[in-house]
């Protein structure tokens, strides 16, 4: 019998007033609404059962909050690479304000004025992956929408910019791992929100970033 694969769980943050809005929020630290806390511990009970060998954590509050409501805090390491995108100049802006100053801008091509690229972003992603991949057991992760697009693209050896193909609402859980083999990374589950409850699944409630 072949051994069990391990797997690398994605946990999105919990809605704060800014992905509510629509503004784009990288390392603006803020907390998460009293909805998102709500999403945060249904995800904690969506996650019972799960064993996991790793816990990692962005440092930002709205990632750190989601990992303690779901009930990770005591065993999570932060680690600085699962940041959100800084988006320099955009950042706090919707992505029409930014249409308004830069017609048919795209984050996943062109990156933010004084923030990162897509690659700089991606080269984060790439060293989460590879710390994830010397673990032997699985791994759960805590961090933003944009971030996790970014490295779902790299773990599957896509470029960054392939990011732009995966949407994840906030709370959500993703699934990442292998098909045959290790030499074969697979999405076993995607964008997972089925835990969070009707009258919490707004629109709002899961806007990007």
């Amino acid at each position: 019998m072949s051994a069990v694969l391990p797997i690398i769980c994605l946990a999105r943050h919990g809605e704060t007033a800014w992905s509510l809005s629509g503004q784009h929020t990288g390392l603006t630290d803020l907390p998460l609404t009293e909805r998102g806390e709500l999403n945060a511990q249904s995800l904690g009970r969506r996650l019972q059962g799960f064993t996991f060998t790793k816990v990692l954590t962005s440092p930002l509050k709205r990632a750190t909050r989601t990992c303690a409501l779901a009930g990770f805090g005591g065993d999570a390491e932060t680690d600085r690479n699962l940041v959100e995108w800084n988006y320099g100049q955009y950042e706090g802006l919707r992505t029409n304000e930014i249409h308004q100053q830069r017609p048919g801008w795209q984050l996943f091509r062109d990156g933010c004025p004084g923030g990162e690229t897509p690659d700089e972003v991606g080269a984060r992603a790439d060293c989460i992956v590879d710390r994830v991949r010397n673990v032997r057991g699985n791994v759960l992760l805590f961090s933003s929408g944009h971030f996790l697009r970014v490295l779902t693209a790299r773990w599957l050896g896509l470029d960054a910019g392939a990011g732009r193909f995966f949407t994840l609402d906030t709370a959500s859980l993703s699934i990442l791992g292998y098909e045959h083999d290790q030499s074969e990374p697979a999405i076993r589950l995607w964008n997972d929100a089925r835990h969070v409850e009707d009258r919490l699944a707004t629109t709002g409630g899961r806007g990007q970033p």
